[in-house]
């Protein structure tokens, strides 16, 4: 049985991905920030650890955890644990930026560093991180998150390249518009302008269980995608990214 350890699994992505993976017979490992989250996921019948991506120690504490618990020999980390910090770049103080980084990149560098060697005495893994469609294309008042989405991407692709020689494979789930608690959890700097999603969005929104075949197929398949894109609206994000000059895609951006 192929243990993966998740983090995030207090709701949405996390969660979905838990349930569907343990069904599939994986021996999943879980993780969340608050004891009361700990609990309910241990009454669901999984193994629980406390994570706080944004606490060195924490991190640290809960990287023994998962190796004693896999007895040194972990198949997957997906690397999902996040949050955004919404508002215009002039509204975020340098605590808010770092704190954005803390939890959406460094904390990830940092357990992904500590879990890996567990992954090359084996020579076998996957390194699976959910990015975002702003992790491909900025937008307007998501500037602080998409930039922690920007460095996950870079620092993703660089791994790859680290890791080429072994049979351990880095892929990267970017979704775009999904039914889950994320945008009403979102730090908003700005209480009297507000960031929504458009309304166009709506129309291309999926449930957060669009993320599971991508999943299955990162962990599964003999040689996994590079990156994943979930919904049609981050599928032609990242086609215009590729296509569309510069100051076209401002343009867009900018309703003009």
């Amino acid at each position: 049985m192929r243990t993966i350890f998740i983090t995030g699994c207090s709701s949405g992505i996390g969660l979905i991905s838990a349930v569907a993976l343990k069904q599939r017979g994986y021996r999943v490992i879980t993780s969340c920030r608050k004891d009361e989250d700990q609990k309910k996921l241990i009454e669901q019948g999984f193994e629980a650890v406390i994570l706080d991506l944004n606490n060195p120690e924490s991190v640290t504490q809960a990287a023994k955890e998962v190796l004693a618990l896999s007895n040194n020999k972990l198949y997957g980390l997906f690397n999902n644990a996040g949050f955004g910090v919404y508002g215009r770049l002039n509204t975020i103080s340098r605590e808010q930026l770092e704190s954005q980084f803390a939890t959406n990149f460094f904390g990830v560098h940092q357990l992904t560093q500590l879990l890996l060697p567990a992954m090359i005495e084996h020579n076998e893994g996957r390194i699976i991180q959910t990015s975002s469609i702003v992790g491909i294309i900025a937008t307007l008042g998501r500037g602080a998150y998409s930039a922690s989405k920007y460095a996950l991407e870079a620092w993703s692709d660089v791994l790859r390249l680290e890791l080429a020689n072994t049979n351990i494979k880095v892929c990267l789930i970017e979704p775009g518009p999904l039914t889950t608690a994320f945008s009403k959890n979102v730090n908003q700097t700005e209480k009297t302008h507000r960031i929504e999603n458009p309304l166009i969005a709506k129309r291309f929104t999926l449930p957060p269980e669009a993320v599971l075949p991508c999943l299955y197929h990162a962990l599964e398949h003999r040689k996994p995608k590079i990156r994943y894109r979930v919904t049609k609206v981050t599928q032609l994000a990242a086609i215009g990214k590729r296509l569309l000059p510069d100051r076209l895609m401002d343009r867009i951006l900018l309703n003009k």
